[in-house]
C-alpha cells in the first residue's frame, strides 16, 4: 500500500462512526443480569460438585423480586428438583419471629426493655453466675450471685449469660438434657424446659458478654405469660396471619409433609442424606415444645414477607406490626463491641448489624442486618440499598463450606444501580 493510500484508509477510519458497547442489560431492580449469572454459576456449581444437595436464593429490592431461582434437589433420592414453595427447617431464622412478637408487646406498654425477666418468670430471681473454682478445690465451678437482674434486652441481645450449654456448668446442662439448640424431641412444655434451664447456673454475667444460646426460648416464655397465649398461637394471630405467611409455623401438617426439603449434610468429604420427613420431628415428634429460639418452619416467600415487613419500617400491604420507630431500635447495635463475626460488628435485637463495613471486613451496607440457621441459610435486610436477600437450604453438617456468606457477595457485587 503506497502512503497516499494509507492516508485515505486512515481517514476513512476516524470518520467512520464508532461503534458503542453494548449496554449490560439490568434488572428493573438495578442489577446486572450477567453478574447475577456469576451467582447462578456458583451455587450450581456447588449442586454439581455434590457439595449442597439444593438452594433457593431470593432477591428483592424496593419490594419487588429481582432474582428467585432453585438450584439442584429437594430430595436427591426421589429426584425431585427443589421447589419454589419448598418447606424449610428454619432454626435460629426462628428468633426474628420471636423478637418480632416480643416488640409488639413492647410497644402496647406490657414492659420495658429494663425489666428483670424475673417480673414474668420468678424463678429467674434465684440465678447464679458459674465461675472457676478455686485452684486444688476439686470443684469444676463455684457460683456467684448476680450483679444485677437479667432483662428482656439481655435475652434479645444475647447478654443474659446463657449458652446452649457450653461453659463452666456444661456437665449439669448436659444432665438436665439442655445441651443442645434442638429442643423438638422433648416431650414437655416451653414453660417446663425453662423452669429447669432457670435452676442451672448461668455462664456469664447479665450484660458482661454476648452469649448465643436459650435467651429467646425463654423470651418465647415471657411472651406466653404477658400475652397469656401459648407461643405458637401468638405469632399465629399477631405476625403469620396479618402478613399472610401460611406455611410458617412449629409443627408440620400431614398434608404439608411432601413439601419439607430433606436434610444433607457433609460427611466424610461426601454429602449424605441426614433426614427426611419421614423421620422428622416436626411431623411425628412430640409437637409440645414451641422453641422460639430454633424450632419453626417456614419458606422461602414466607419468610420474605416478614423481612419486607421489616424493610417497610414495620408495615406491609397496608398491614402494621411495628412503629418504625421499634424496627429501626431493634437493628440499632445495642452490644458495642462485644459481638464480632464475619457477618457484623454488632448485635441488636435480634439479629447482627453493621455498623462500620471496615469492621465487619466483608462487603455490605452501614445499617444492614440479618442472621442465619444451623441448616446453613442465611438472610440480610439492607435498608440503605432497599433490598432483602434470603439463601434457603437444608444443609448440615456443612463442613468447611461458606457458601452461604459467599452469597452475600455475589448478591452485592451484582447490584450496579
Amino acid at each position: 500500500m503506497n502512503l497516499c493510500a494509507a492516508l485515505l484508509l486512515g481517514l476513512s477510519l476516524i470518520s467512520a462512526p464508532l461503534q458503542a458497547a453494548k449496554p449490560a442489560e439490568l434488572t428493573p431492580g438495578g442489577f446486572s443480569v450477567q453478574r447475577l449469572q456469576r451467582l447462578d454459576a456458583v451455587v450450581e456449581g456447588e449442586v454439581k460438585q455434590q457439595q449442597i444437595a439444593g438452594a433457593i436464593v431470593y432477591i428483592a429490592r424496593d419490594g419487588k423480586p429481582v432474582h428467585f431461582k432453585t438450584y439442584g434437589q429437594q430430595d436427591i433420592e426421589s429426584g425431585k428438583p427443589m421447589q419454589k414453595d419448598a418447606i424449610f427447617r428454619i432454626a435460629s431464622m426462628s428468633k426474628a419471629l420471636t423478637s418480632v412478637a416480643a416488640m409488639i408487646l413492647y410497644e402496647e406498654g406490657h414492659f420495658l426493655l429494663k425489666d428483670p425477666v424475673a417480673k414474668f418468670i420468678p424463678a429467674f430471681a434465684n440465678s447464679v453466675v458459674a465461675v472457676p473454682a478455686p485452684a486444688g478445690s476439686g470443684q469444676a465451678y463455684v457460683t456467684e450471685k448476680l450483679r444485677r437482674p437479667i432483662t428482656i434486652r439481655d435475652l434479645l441481645r444475647h447478654t443474659a449469660g446463657m449458652t446452649y450449654g457450653s461453659g463452666l456448668a456444661s456437665a449439669e446442662y448436659k444432665r438436665a438434657g439442655l445441651a443442645d439448640w434442638y429442643l423438638l424431641d422433648k416431650d414437655e412444655t416451653l414453660e417446663q424446659m425453662v423452669d429447669r434451664l432457670a435452676a442451672l447456673p448461668l455462664h456469664g454475667q447479665p450484660g458482661e458478654a454476648f452469649q448465643y444460646g436459650y435467651a429467646t426460648d425463654v423470651l418465647g416464655r415471657v411472651i406466653e405469660v404477658i400475652s397469656g397465649m401459648p407461643l405458637d398461637r401468638f405469632i399465629a394471630e399477631r405476625i403469620t396471619g396479618p402478613l399472610k405467611m401460611p406455611d410458617t409455623s412449629f409443627f408440620l401438617p400431614p398434608e404439608k409433609t411432601a413439601r419439607l426439603a430433606n436434610v444433607y449434610g457433609m460427611e466424610g468429604g461426601r454429602l449424605v442424606l441426614k433426614e427426611t420427613a419421614a423421620k422428622s420431628d416436626f411431623v411425628n415428634g412430640p409437637k409440645r415444645l414451641l422453641s422460639g429460639g430454633a424450632g419453626m418452619l417456614s419458606t422461602t416467600t414466607d419468610y420474605a414477607r416478614l423481612l419486607q415487613m421489616l424493610l417497610n419500617g414495620g408495615e406491609l400491604d397496608g398491614v402494621r406490626l411495628l412503629a418504625p420507630k421499634t424496627v429501626a431500635l431493634m437493628h440499632a447495635n445495642h452490644t458495642g463491641d462485644k459481638y464480632r463475626s464475619i457477618d457484623g460488628d454488632g448485635f441488636g435485637l435480634g439479629f447482627w448489624t453493621i455498623g462500620d463495613v471496615g469492621i465487619s471486613g466483608e462487603m455490605g451496607s452501614v445499617g444492614a442486618y440479618g442472621w442465619g440457621s444451623a441448616y446453613f441459610p442465611q438472610y440480610v435486610v439492607d435498608p440503605k440499598e432497599r433490598l432483602i436477600l434470603i439463601f434457603m437450604t437444608q444443609h448440615r453438617p456443612a463442613g468447611n463450606s461458606t457458601l452461604n456468606q459467599r452469597i452475600k457477595v455475589l448478591t452485592y457485587q451484582a447490584l450496579v444501580r
